[in-house]
């Protein structure tokens, strides 16, 4: 049975998600896929126009095919990057790896993000600073299966949030957003008092029906949120 271009178009994303083909790699040429997937160039083209359609490459006469740096999704939606948003507005930016572990994720981990029994994350608690002062408090969880380059990245040179970014493309986000207190913790790493009012957020990142991360975010206290739509 000949391939369909949805399989041969699942099969790109599968490369692109497994980091196969990295963020601005150029892709092979319809000819070649069409040679490799013993398919006609026409349900290559299909596949790969709607690829491009989805914002995950990027095509350009005479120069290829590449997967695309930053997915169009962000046109529309943008990941809020700490860094960015606070050298801004003047603050010097620092970014400190608390903890790093790989656990099974715990029972209310996979309800909450639909994952199979015996799933692998990598759990990350991070700190970022604003001239100095504990600004975010980061934790987090990575889907191994997903993302097994993970356990390679450096997490201590690497904030979470920008190499997520440039490794996978996302195709769904969930946000939210709510009033919580300072534990012993928390008071500890934003150095304010234990039952201190604070925000948090809580978002939940898709590719593609699977869940790539989810991460509590947990700021200052006085801290506000301003969003332009």
């Amino acid at each position: 049975m000949a391939v369909t271009f949805r399989e041969i178009k699942a099969d790109i994303l599968g490369k692109i998600t497994r980091g196969e083909w990295r963020p601005g790699e150029l892709i092979p040429g319809e000819l070649d896929l069409a040679e490799s997937y013993g398919s006609a160039r026409a349900t290559v083209n299909r596949a790969m126009r709607e690829l491009a359609d989805d914002g995950i490459i990027e095509r350009k006469r005479k120069s290829g095919s590449r997967v695309r740096l930053s997915p169009v999704r962000q046109a529309r939606f943008d990941l809020p990057i700490l860094r960015r948003e606070l050298e801004e507005q003047g603050y010097i930016y620092r970014y400190a790896l608390v903890r790093s572990e790989v656990v099974e994720a715990s029972d209310w981990l996979r309800a909450r993000l639909s994952l199979a029994p015996g799933v692998r994350v990598l759990h990350l608690v991070c700190l970022h600073f604003a001239d100095g002062t504990p600004w975010q408090h980061e934790d987090r969880w990575i889907n191994l299966d997903l993302l097994p380059q993970a356990l390679d990245a450096d997490f201590t040179k690497n904030v979470p949030t920008e190499w997520l970014v440039s490794q996978i493309p996302f195709s769904s986000v969930e946000i939210s957003i709510s009033a919580t207190a300072a534990d012993a913790g928390l008071a500890a790493h934003l150095g304010c008092a234990t039952g201190d009012p604070l925000l948090m957020t809580e978002r939940s990142t898709r590719w593609n029906a699977q869940t790539v991360t989810f991460v509590r975010l947990v700021h200052r206290p006085g801290h506000r949120m301003t969003t332009q739509y």
